[in-house]
């Protein structure tokens, strides 16, 4: 399978890992030849209730057994996607309650930074330095990393940056702003929390010029922070939030959220403002509203905090410099790149399953799914510390 995949299937790098999967369930995935790996990733955030979680499974099976694609979205009413929509809509603050559904995070960044042209009538957007919000040309247009963006240039126009966590900046802000667009925690960079009230600091700037606030929730929404969304965090509602990845239980999603008004504007002057033929697809629907049902009605988000806290016990050592991150969004931060990835690579070897953060190359990337057992943190922790010790030693001996 591996020569195949290399031959016939596109790239994102020239090193993938290259697993060849056969099953996963739970926190563990495992391979054709018969290895198991401990899941510390998630499909990087995406499966928030583990592999193949039993009340994902039964609504996708219930809604194959009704119908699947019938409609491009927005024409017909259709029971998983609505009831997705309605539960959204309940779980979030006023005037939080008109959802667009798309097809990944990175089409609803799209998708919310269309409505914020239309509805202001402005053009500027303002984006965070060292941002990360997919790789399509609209959200690759909201970075500040020249390397990736030089290849494809002209990228969308009227794009200005402002510094995460600068006061200072806020004034950059002005009547010519459409939109701030922020992460609630930035992922790429190296899960940066906002502080000092920072964010709400942006929406009270963004109020007094008539500019939105975007904040895009792609990486900590559905329960990852403690909360169903990060933002509530720090007692603060955005004109608009985007989210994807944790969304659909391990299928691809993504959604934008704001008010009615603000919302219906895309339906008019042009009609079809946003269209997309996919987008609230009924197996996908259903398996988000599982989701969204179990992450509402259990205690996975108050364990999440559990969770982190016991990461944070037990994971003390001189290597790491600092854990970032809130919940189950955390990232160890280790002396250096080369570190970095050895930790990734031979905690792979011994099957704990761990990645990079796409910027930040001294990170860890630490996203298990909401559901992993406390048994299963320690055993994963272990691992690391062991990986730790034998790093730690051998550049000793080199010294």
């Amino acid at each position: 399978m591996k020569n195949d995949f290399f031959k016939y299937q596109a790239q994102t790098s020239p090193h993938p890992l290259a697993l060849e999967i056969d099953h996963a369930t739970g926190s563990y995935i495992y391979t054709t030849e018969g290895k198991k790996y401990l899941d510390f990733v998630a499909g990087v955030s995406a499966s928030s209730l583990g592999h193949r979680h039993p009340k994902v499974v039964v609504a996708i099976k219930q809604q194959l057994d009704r119908y699947l694609h019938v409609m491009v979205y927005g024409e017909y009413a259709q029971g998983p996607a609505m009831e997705l929509c309605r539960l959204l809509a309940e779980n979030l603050p006023a005037p939080l309650e008109k959802t667009y559904l798309t097809n990944s995070g990175t089409e609803a960044i799209e998708g919310a930074l269309k409505l914020a042209r239309r509805f202001t009538g402005r053009s500027q957007i303002l984006a965070a330095r060292n941002a990360y919000h997919g790789n399509t040309m609209g959200s690759l247009s909201l970075m500040t990393y020249e390397e990736r963006q030089k290849p494809f240039r002209p990228l969308i126009g009227d794009v200005d940056f402002i510094r995460f966590n600068e006061e200072e900046d806020l004034q950059n802000i002005t009547e010519r702003t459409a939109a701030v667009i922020l992460e609630t925690i930035q992922g790429g960079a190296g899960f940066i929390l906002p502080k000092n009230d920072y964010l709400k600091k942006v929406k009270k700037r963004c109020e007094e010029v008539g500019a939105l606030l975007i904040l895009d929730e792609i990486q900590p929404g559905f329960g990852r922070t403690g909360k169903l969304f990060g933002f509530e965090n720090f007692n603060m509602v955005p004109d608009v939030v985007v989210m994807g990845k944790g969304m659909g239980g391990g299928l691809p999603i993504g959604a934008f959220t704001a008010s009615a008004a603000m919302m219906d504007s895309l339906s008019e002057n042009p009609k079809m403002g946003h269209i997309t033929t996919f987008g609230g697809n009924p197996v996908i629907a259903a398996a988000a509203l599982a989701t969204l049902r179990e992450i509402t009605e259990s205690n996975l988000m108050a364990e999440t905090l559990e969770k982190e806290q016991l990461i944070r016990r037990l994971l003390v050592h001189p290597l790491i410099s600092e854990i970032r991150g809130k919940g189950l969004m955390l990232a160890l931060i280790l002396p250096s790149a080369e570190m970095a990835n050895e930790l990734v690579l031979q905690a792979q070897d011994r099957g704990l399953i761990l990645f990079w953060l796409l910027f930040e190359t001294r990170a860890v990337r630490m996203t298990p799914p909401l559901t992993i057992s406390k048994e299963e943190i320690k055993e994963g922790c272990g691992i690391i510390l062991e990986i730790l010790d034998a790093i730690k030693r051998a550049g000793q001996a080199v010294n």
